[in-house]
């Protein structure tokens, strides 16, 4: 096997084949708040009903509970490394592959392997156990996610040293947050759960700081909120479901160069803060608008919605209806907001003709037609 494959040819290799085996992630905030011992448990549920489980590697850093269910399924014993006079045990991926189980436990995905072993990550292991069709539960804090890394660092000012590539993470079939609130996991600290009482305040002191719990804990259930999202998305598609089932709110305004839409923009941002929605602006650059729809720089309504927190998605064509019908489509908008200026004679009925388009060519979605006060000079 090729030890020094991109992330594009990994996936590449696993969607080559036929089966792959299932990948479940057990995802927390901070040491602590319970992956490994939520991984465990499920792991002797599977045991119990008959399926074959075992450990490639799991750490219980002494904790007495960790290691209680630990002793009741069977271990791969590890293998050892020797690495510049020091003996080292890592994961015998070798013998669990000749092991063939059904399941494997690997835990703390972010690990780096000695040198010498197979693959330089862990992860590495894990993505080859997936290919040998075997089921895998492993754990990751959210702060060896990769495009979680350098935000929490800033905000921890504490370096992240082993990290994992979004894309394991997106490989992932199920994702499981392991959540305790920051005071439970402080009163753990406190008891000696998670580290010799000697330790406790210290890291209570530093990384454990509530402020840092408190963060770390919102960006873990934001990254959970996605991944649930996106297997919803990939059920509706897989199941050729068009329509938006709207379980996640998504507010959209639809803008010109007119500097009448910031009026629409800010309707729109309090609609998203009230729904506490995603919020989104839509430009449809025509070439052929007119005076009216130019008057006004697009840039200045962009920056306007930038600042407002929307995320701008930027067309070009003369077709509105069409671009704005696929919009809504592809980003699973739930509410629009059109705006209404003192518009007479046939730009009339072009606005409305352009409405019914819009909404014979988008799923289910709620219009809002918001009416302008077109600016006096």
């Amino acid at each position: 096997m090729d030890l020094q494959k991109t992330p594009e040819q990994w996936i590449e290799h696993a969607a080559s084949e036929k089966k792959c085996g299932i990948f479940k992630l057990f995802l927390g905030y901070a040491p602590g708040v319970g992956k490994t011992y939520n991984m465990l448990s499920e792991a002797l549920r599977r045991h119990n009903r008959g399926e074959d489980v075992v450990v490639g590697i799991v750490e219980t850093y002494g904790r007495k509970c960790v290691a209680e269910l630990l002793e009741q399924l069977e271990q791969i014993p590890r293998k050892k490394l020797e690495y510049k006079g020091t003996i080292f045990e890592e994961m015998d991926l070798d013998a669990i592959l000749m092991r063939k189980p059904q399941v494997v436990l690997v835990d703390e995905l972010a690990h780096t392997n000695i040198v010498g072993s197979k693959h330089a990550k862990r992860y590495e292991d894990v993505v080859e156990l997936l290919e040998a069709e075997m089921t895998v539960l492993s754990t990751i804090n959210i702060q060896h996610l990769e495009s979680a890394a350098p935000t929490i660092q800033r905000v921890t000012g504490i370096t992240i040293r082993e990290t994992v590539p979004d894309w394991v993470f997106e490989r992932a079939n199920e994702v499981v947050l392991a959540d305790l609130t920051p005071e439970a996991l402080q009163t753990r600290m406190r008891r000696g759960d998670i580290y010799p009482v000697e330790q406790a305040e210290k890291a209570l002191s530093n990384f454990f700081r509530s402020g840092n719990l408190i963060a770390l804990r919102e960006l873990a259930l934001r990254q959970v909120t996605q991944s649930v999202d996106k297997s919803l998305n990939a059920y509706l598609e897989r199941n050729q479901i068009a329509r938006n089932w709207g379980v996640t709110e998504r507010v959209a305004v639809c803008i010109n160069s007119n500097p009448s839409s910031k009026h629409l923009i800010a309707r729109g941002a309090r609609m998203a803060q009230g729904l506490d929605a995603e919020f989104y602006v839509v430009y449809v650059e025509q070439e052929s608008e007119g005076p009216e729809e130019r008057d006004g720089s697009p840039a200045a309504n962009i920056r306007f919605a930038e600042d407002l927190g929307a995320k701008v998605i930027h067309y070009k064509g003369d077709d509105i209806a069409r671009a704005v019908g696929k919009f809504v489509r592809e980003y699973k908008i739930t509410q629009v907001l059109f705006g209404r200026s003192a518009v007479h004679g046939w730009r009339k009925y072009l606005y409305w003709a352009t409405i019914q388009r819009i909404l014979e060519d988008s799923p289910a979605v709620d219009l809002h037609i918001i009416t302008q006060e077109t600016p006096h000079s």
